[in-house]
């Protein structure tokens, strides 16, 4: 077959292909022009999941007759000063996007530039492109694109459903929102209630709100900012506390000179950032904000613009990284799980009032209830009440002596943590503060506590280890063995010295002496199964601290224990002055606040 030159239309078709994938492509599209054409507030509205008709309404600057004649045609751009594809500051520069649209659908533009006595018009149907006629329009841009895919019916067919299709459109336009916080939105359509996000303030404030606005009341309440610069790079933007998380990592919102993009090396580092503080199956939410020089950055790897390459990628992750961490040990008392919000609802009486008895009804004035227990009876006579009754009252000695201190001392109860009152299951730890309680996991805390131990000690000068008298021979199979044996040097920085001992077993010769008596042969079998997870493409940073979680878990004061009361103020005590202390290594919380106040409300006192 000879080689031949493309019809324009099918050249414009297939770039079609490329540019727009759906009726939410043609919304980003659209409204990142009239963004990038100084616009403060973008109207959008939508029919049938965008497959019938979209509407794009601004009030930016508008084009001349001329500029509305050459923006349909293909590579006619107005974002590019000149040939440099390296001072890209614009959203859209490819010049693809209405003459994609206008090969597949009706495309219709009215718009009026400031120096025109009056507005313009032109359509494009399937590639046909009309001429500019006069128009009705105040100022700014209106574009109509209907019967998206009609030009091209097999697109069709890969569509969703309108419901499907109307949602991606709603997430797009919340992530330009997210952009720009400067600039209304107002997103309508057949499929929704009209929801309008109002400009906001400019700074960090302003963006919170906007932020708050579209991800809601629980992201501005848990909302930590965070911030890095370096060699004119900048992150910023909010980070959720570790106690709001999500299923997935569809909560991450991530953007690049004002442009939303997905990037995996982002992504990485927010995971990074978080792993010290979440579980393995929960994704913490975050909205971040990277600008740097646009030389320093392409923007041209992917047709929609929705990827973009580093030149410093090591960099850029250093800094998101550094940006997150410092802002959840900033806040460190925030990250914790600690409003009491979940915790006071299940102390919500269940019991309801009989439905036979009035409002104002009286226990005690009832006929049914013995003389004992009404108003004036002499309480002296109630002394033969019931041994038999009060033995369902005994529940047993306390795990602790409650009256280990009488009344706790005034700075003790001024401390974040307070002072320790009881020790209840042999597992929690009740401490009063000077306005409420606190309620500490005493496993999840010390288990934190050993963990940045261990980091702190490997950064200073390694781990001290405890030699073992007679080494311990723990049993294993010969595949779990061969993995153990191959991280034998990253185990020996933690102070867990191990040899080969024979095909199915391995004789432990050190161990790190922040562990105390350690069961190693369960600290062993948990780090190989978590070796075998590894990816040989993860840091060895992670590596390490994968390590330290685990033996941090299988060092520290188990459930079950006994504690006296001056080792329970002593962990409340450490657990003020470790850092990120809100959480355990395993993302769970470590202590939950009631507030006093909180506590009479359920008891009806305020």
């Amino acid at each position: 077959m000879p080689v031949r030159q493309l019809p324009e239309q099918i050249v414009n078709r297939i770039a079609a292909g490329e540019v727009v994938e759906r009726p939410a492509s043609v919304v980003k599209e659209l409204v990142e022009n009239a963004i990038d054409a100084g616009a403060s507030r973008i109207d959008i509205f939508t029919d049938g999941g965008g497959r019938r008709r979209i509407g794009i309404t601004d009030d930016g600057g508008g084009m001349t007759a001329a500029d509305l004649a050459l923006a349909v045609d293909r590579h006619a751009t107005s974002k590019l000063d000149d040939e440099d594809l390296l001072q890209i500051r614009t959203l859209g520069f490819r010049g693809e996007a209405l003459p994609s649209i206008g090969a597949v659908a009706r495309l219709g533009i009215t718009t009026r530039h400031a120096g025109e006595p009056h507005a313009w018009s032109l359509s494009v149907e399937a590639g046909d492109k009309s001429q500019v006629m006069p128009a009705a329009l105040g100022h700014g841009t209106r574009v109509e694109v209907s019967d998206l895919f009609y030009a091209t019916p097999a697109r069709l067919k890969f569509l969703k459903t309108d419901r499907t299709e109307a949602e991606a459109i709603r997430e797009v336009v919340r992530r330009l929102a997210m952009a720009r916080p400067d600039i209304a939105f107002t997103l309508a359509g057949e499929e929704r209630t009209p929801v309008t996000w109002a400009a906001a303030l400019p700074g960090a404030a302003g963006r919170l709100t906007r932020l708050g606005d579209i991800l809601g009341a629980d992201f501005r309440s848990s909302a930590i900012e965070v911030r890095a610069e370096r060699d004119n790079v900048v992150v910023e933007g909010f980070a959720a506390a570790p106690s709001l998380t999500r299923a997935n990592a569809l909560g991450q919102y991530l953007f690049v000179n004002g442009r939303p993009v997905r990037d995996k090396l982002i992504l990485g580092a927010v995971r990074a950032a978080y792993s010290d503080y979440l579980p393995r199956d929960r994704h913490p939410v975050v909205a971040l904000f990277v600008t740097l020089s646009p030389q320093e950055v392409d923007a041209n790897v992917h047709p929609a613009k929705t990827e973009v390459r580093f030149r410093n990628a090591g960099l850029v992750r250093a800094l998101i990284v550094h940006a997150l961490k410092d802002g959840l040990a900033r806040e460190g008392k925030r990250t914790a799980a600690n409003s009491g919000g979940d915790a006071l609802a299940s102390f919500r009486p269940s019991f309801a009032p009989h439905p036979a008895r009035p409002a104002n009804w009286d226990w005690r004035s009832s006929p049914s209830y013995p003389a004992s227990t009404r108003p004036g009876f002499d309480n002296a006579l109630a002394t033969a009440f019931a041994e038999p009754g009060q033995a369902a009252f005994d529940v047993g000695t306390p795990t602790a002596d409650v009256r280990f201190q009488e009344a706790p001392s005034a700075d003790l109860l001024d401390r974040p943590l307070g002072a320790a009152r009881t020790q209840i299951h042999e597992t929690y730890i009740v401490s009063q503060t000077r306005d409420g309680l606190v309620v500490v996991d005493q496993h999840a805390a010390h288990e934190r506590i050993v963990y940045e131990k261990l980091k702190a000690s490997l950064a200073k000068n390694g781990v001290q280890r405890q030699i073992l008298l007679i080494p311990e021979i723990v049993e294993l199979d010969e595949a779990t063995v061969e993995r153990l044996v191959d991280r034998a040097e990253e185990l020996a920085s933690f102070g867990l010295a191990i040899d080969s001992f024979g095909p199915g077993a391995v004789a432990v010769r050190e161990t790190p002496s922040l562990l105390g008596k350690a069961n190693a042969g369960a600290l062993l079998r948990d780090l190989a199964e978590h070796m075998a997870e590894w990816d040989e493409a993860l840091p060895l940073e992670r590596r390490l601290m994968h390590v330290a979680a685990t033996m941090a878990c299988h060092g520290s004061v188990r459930a079950g224990r006994r504690l006296k009361p001056e080792e329970m103020n002593a962990l409340l005590r450490e657990m003020e002055d470790t850092p990120n202390s809100g959480q355990c290594n395993h993302g769970r919380p470590t202590y939950v606040e009631l507030k006093l106040s909180d506590i009479e409300k359920l008891f009806g006192r305020r």
